[in-house]
């Protein structure tokens, strides 16, 4: 298949707690049963999530879809899946079944764009466009999304591939290093 082909996200259902067994094995399978020009991706949705506690900041991961698991498949027939690449979700161990599929062999659909942008920003995997931050270590800024929304830090390093800088954040009196993304801060203070 060619470059050009269509791709689709889809969201394939699994029992709870089984989602990364399932990317596992089926990204094993993509491989073994030579579906790589049909299965492109396999990913759970998760999101970094940071809490303040006893004045830590602590950072962890939390499954936002419990059950779920997202797979890029290419989509040649009239958006659809192939048959082929249909049958390897299927019968993947731990597989349940595809969302938005009515059963007794139908095809499911797909994932509006829309709907896999909101996804994908809310991973930290956006294509977003690259920001062009004029600030340096050492400046103050005000943050203006996450659990320090409304506070102000200051720069101690700056990422610009990563689009991030790291910033010290007054909580409880102790200064609290965190990473931010450029569209998370804000320099006009």
């Amino acid at each position: 298949m060619s470059d050009s082909i269509e791709k689709a996200w889809f969201v394939v259902h699994t029992y709870s707690g089984y989602e990364h067994k399932v990317q596992t094995n089926l990204e094993s399978r993509t491989q073994t049963m030579g579906m790589t020009n049909q299965i492109f991706r396999v990913l759970v949705p998760e999101q970094e999530v940071s809490t303040v506690e006893d004045g830590e900041v602590k950072t962890s991961i939390e499954n936002d879809f419990p059950g779920y698991v997202l797979v890029e498949m290419a989509t040649p027939q009239d958006g659809n899946m192939t048959d082929e690449a249909w049958y390897v979700v299927r019968n993947t161990p731990g597989v349940t079944g595809f969302l938005g599929s009515h059963g007794a062999g139908s095809k499911p659909n797909s994932l509006l764009p829309e709907e896999v942008d909101l996804l994908m920003k809310r991973m930290g995997m956006t294509g977003e466009k690259v920001v062009d931050l004029d600030v340096e270590v050492g400046q103050t800024i005000k943050i203006v999304a996450g659990p320090f929304n409304g506070m102000e830090g200051v720069i101690r390093a700056i990422d610009p591939e990563k689009q991030e800088v790291e910033a010290t954040v007054e909580v409880f009196g102790r200064e609290t290093p965190t990473e931010l993304g450029f569209n998370d801060i804000d320099t006009n203070i």
